[in-house]
């Protein structure tokens, strides 16, 4: 039962290749292998390379509650780099089926990063979705765990909130990111990210993460949050992602297509003894 497990920027993933798991993990094997003290210990599994929907591969991704993803910045850049290492992928760009939807992405510096197309944010309600008529989630105001949270929404295949006004740290991510996470308004659930503009070209982010809970790094979260930065005003096409587990680059053009860009590190390889999961 092998694995191999790496982390983008402090968010690590473990990587369950169907030819040495010809069945897909059981949500309570999922949460036994994520777990930190009774598993290896990750931020979630990804299940691939799968045979793709008239692509080059397919990817599943799991959070360790066990409930499935529809899209992951950091996962995709770690299983493009999988691929690379496994020699399946060349330093041209490659085409992921997502249950969020399609991705291309592409190897660079030899695999120390990764460039993935993330495809084009949408603030629409119903896209995300957020309940109510269908507009444009921007600059909505809520009351949650005692405080006025002011808001606006956005999916890049998965939902995310994002919190502009008050305090950005861990504390709140932790206190309020959970409340927001399965708030009446998101069907779904949702991420959450709590964001502070540093200039025209840079913001800081802390990350809740649906169905992962406080996260280092998030590379969806950090195009939703950098295109909220942007809807509003206050950022540029390019922003820069600071966030507890380092940086991402996050570009966008005039329809909000993201392109991101950022490293994945291998941490190690191995494997999982059944005892584990029985």
């Amino acid at each position: 039962m092998r694995f191999a497990k790496y982390h983008g920027l402090g968010n690590d993933y473990i990587v369950l290749d169907p030819q040495h798991w010809p069945a897909v993990p059981t949500e309570k094997q999922i949460k036994t292998i994520c777990h930190r003290n009774f598993g290896i210990g990750s931020d979630g599994i990804l299940y691939g390379p799968m045979e793709g929907k008239e692509t080059d591969f397919g990817l599943r991704i799991f959070n360790p509650d066990g409930s499935e993803a529809e899209k992951s910045g950091n996962g995709l850049r770690i299983f493009v780099r999988y691929l690379w290492d496994q020699g399946l992928i060349a330093e041209k760009p490659v085409k992921i089926w997502t249950l969020g939807g399609n991705v291309n992405a592409e190897v660079k510096n030899d695999g120390q990063e990764i460039r993935v197309a993330m495809g084009r944010v949408s603030f629409q309600s119903k896209d995300i979705p957020v309940m109510g008529t269908d507009r444009d989630v921007i600059n909505e105001t809520i009351q949650v765990g005692g405080e006025r949270i002011v808001f606006s929404a956005a999916t890049i295949g998965n939902p995310h909130c994002v919190v502009t006004e008050g305090e950005v740290s861990s504390e709140r991510a932790c206190r309020i990111g959970p409340l927001l996470e399965k708030y009446e308004l998101f069907p779904n659930k949702t991420n959450v990210q709590f964001l502070r503009v540093v200039n025209r070209a840079a913001i800081q982010i802390e990350i809740w993460e649906r169905g992962a809970g406080y996260t280092l790094a998030s590379g969806s979260s950090s195009v939703a949050s950098a295109a909220v930065a942007k809807k509003l005003g206050l950022c540029d096409n390019h922003i820069t992602v600071h966030m507890p587990g380092g940086n991402l680059s996050i570009e966008f053009n005039e329809n909000y297509d993201a392109m991101m860009t950022g490293p994945v590190t291998a941490i190690a390889a191995g494997q999982i003894h059944r005892e584990v999961l029985e």
